[in-house]
């Protein structure tokens, strides 16, 4: 079988980790096939929402580990060069996919797990979940963006909070802290993603993909060049054959057709 599964229903692709045996911890070519896969989608005009999720009883257990020990030569620049290329390139994948991404986490999240998640921009977890920053019981920085993540999302002391501690943070308590969009009861969960997704997959996609990015570089940029993007991708966006039927509609008092265009 293969460690990613892929599947499209409608507009709406399904990416699934499958290596239950492992909690679905990514390997090397997983993390790649999932990057492939994202910016695919990106480029691909009939998917229009992205899902991802696990097999079994993990969402995903952070990077496997096995086979990278602390034995042989290791060269100064080695680490940050694996994490820029691999880590890193994933999260910014999820982040950069100008499709909407949706987390349907169905159980552990852990280390560069939780990241995958937290870069989604919905995060859907099922009553079983549960999310660790598992970096510091390994004496380890985290990586694959969780410091850049998880301030944006619940501020700097609750960020800390978890990743100096490395305590396991479940699914309600993820959504009180508002890490998680919506917490389900396990049955539901995949029903549920689908459901937001096809949603997403009928709405304006390059507006959708744009506002993802203006919401994404908000809190790296100034209220003027917040401003000066936003008057620039409603330019860009008002070209689109979507603008012009929501526009349309509008006018006409009747619900938005969108096509993805």
């Amino acid at each position: 079988m293969p460690a990613v599964l892929r599947a499209t229903s409608g507009h709406v692709l399904s990416l699934t980790l499958n290596r239950p045996e492992a909690l679905n911890a990514l390997t090397p070519d997983q993390r790649d096939e999932i990057v492939r896969l994202l910016s695919e989608a990106s480029a691909t005009p009939a998917i229009r929402a992205v899902v991802i999720t696990g097999t079994g009883r993990g969402f995903c257990a952070g990077a496997d580990l096995r086979g990278a020990g602390t034995s042989g030569e290791r060269l100064p620049g080695d680490v940050a060069r694996t994490l820029r290329t691999g880590a890193q390139r994933l999260i910014a994948a999820v982040l950069d996919c100008e499709k909407p991404v949706i987390a349907a986490v169905n159980g552990t999240a852990a280390g560069l797990g939780a990241h995958l998640a937290f870069a989604c921009d919905l995060v859907l977890a099922a009553e079983s979940a549960r999310f660790i920053e598992v970096f510091v019981r390994r004496g380890l920085v985290p990586d694959g963006g969780g410091a850049y993540l998880l301030p944006r999302l619940i501020g700097p002391q609750r960020a800390k909070e978890l990743m100096f501690f490395g305590d396991a943070l479940s699914a309600p308590d993820a959504e009180r802290l508002g890490l998680v969009n919506r917490v389900v009861r396990d049955e539901e969960l995949e029903k549920t993603a689908h459901a937001w997704a096809e949603r997403l997959a009928s709405g304006p996609t390059r507006a959708l993909a744009l506002t993802k990015q203006l919401v994404n570089a908000s809190l790296d940029t100034d209220r003027a060049a917040a401003f000066a993007a936003e008057a620039a991708a409603q330019e860009i966006n008002m070209t689109t054959a979507d603008a012009r039927e929501g526009v349309r509609s509008f006018v006409e008092r009747r619900g938005a057709e969108f096509g993805g265009r």
